[in-house]
């Protein structure tokens, strides 16, 4: 455990920097994990506002208290516009959440392919959506890379979620252009890709450089926000791709019970400002 006993009471101040000179912290309350593993630091720790937050290499992945804007904004904007998806591709994603939004629906089968097992074992323990997720009969979990599944399934996918974090270690390689291109072949006739794309603020660059790759590869790119309290500038940025479904198509509704999602919020969502928008021309 690295020092540290499970569920150590302990006081410290957690700081992750999204520029030289400013980022967010936390005051924790317990330091739940903390853990190296092949690919990365697992940490876990517990804030009395946000509840338990999952960090991988100092970074902050989800927590509790605000989990919900972001796995249900990558998850329910592809569902609302597919006309009849059945089956499902999650790439990354290993603490749950996309999964939990994405059994929802009346889905035949979901392939949830994370690289690092123990991030699984982790989240088990600490995020209670995951456990009755993977014990779901749709669900399939694949420990492997993201990255080699794609160059070797033979399987294709009506959505495509990808839940990278990000693009440095064991995610990297599913920001870049081959990953993209090599996804095609594991798409259906009407098939969508959803993934983060990062900060609209601090990360402009990167996602102006994948812009312009993913538009050699899909006929429709759209991108897309949402508030993400936790994350750099609390706003995120995530693509829609396909080559046959508008973005902006609604073909069913969502499920009840979302905290943030909904036909009007799908809408809004792609409606983009404009420092944003004159980035992406």
């Amino acid at each position: 455990m690295s020092g540290k006993k499970p569920h150590e009471d302990i006081s410290i101040e957690f700081k992750e920097y999204h520029t030289p000179s400013s980022g967010i912290f936390f005051k924790a309350s317990k330091q739940l994990y903390k853990q190296d593993s092949p690919y990365q630091k697992i940490e876990v720790i517990e804030n009395e506002h946000f509840g338990r937050i999952l960090l991988l290499d100092g970074l902050i992945q989800t927590t509790e208290k605000d989990e919900f804007f972001y796995h249900e904004m990558l998850v329910h904007p592809a569902f609302l516009s597919h006309p009849e998806p059945r089956s499902v591709l999650i790439i990354g994603g290993g603490d749950g959440g996309v999964l939990k939004e994405v059994l929802r629906y009346p889905v035949e089968n979901v392939c949830l392919v994370e690289i690092d097992s123990q991030v699984i074992k982790v989240s088990q323990e600490y995020f209670p959506w995951l456990s009755p997720c993977l014990k779901d009969e749709r669900t399939e979990l694949v420990i492997a890379d993201g990255t080699e599944f794609i160059e070797q399934t033979n399987k294709t996918f009506d959505i495509v979620c990808v839940d990278s974090s990000e693009p440095v270690g064991p995610s990297k390689s599913l920001h870049e252009e081959d990953f993209y291109q090599n996804m095609k072949r594991c798409l259906n006739s009407r098939s969508i890709i959803v993934a983060q794309t990062g900060s609209p603020i601090f990360h402009q660059n990167s996602i102006k450089l994948k812009n312009r790759f993913l538009k050699k590869i899909f006929k429709v790119v759209c991108f897309y926000m949402s508030p993400v309290p936790t994350y750099p500038g609390g706003s995120w940025a995530f693509v829609f791709l396909s080559d046959s479904v508008q973005s902006l198509e609604i073909n069913g509704n969502p499920p009840e019970g979302l905290l943030y999602f909904n036909p009007d919020i799908h809408r809004a969502a792609f409606s983009l400002p404009n420092f944003f928008k004159n980035e992406l021309d």
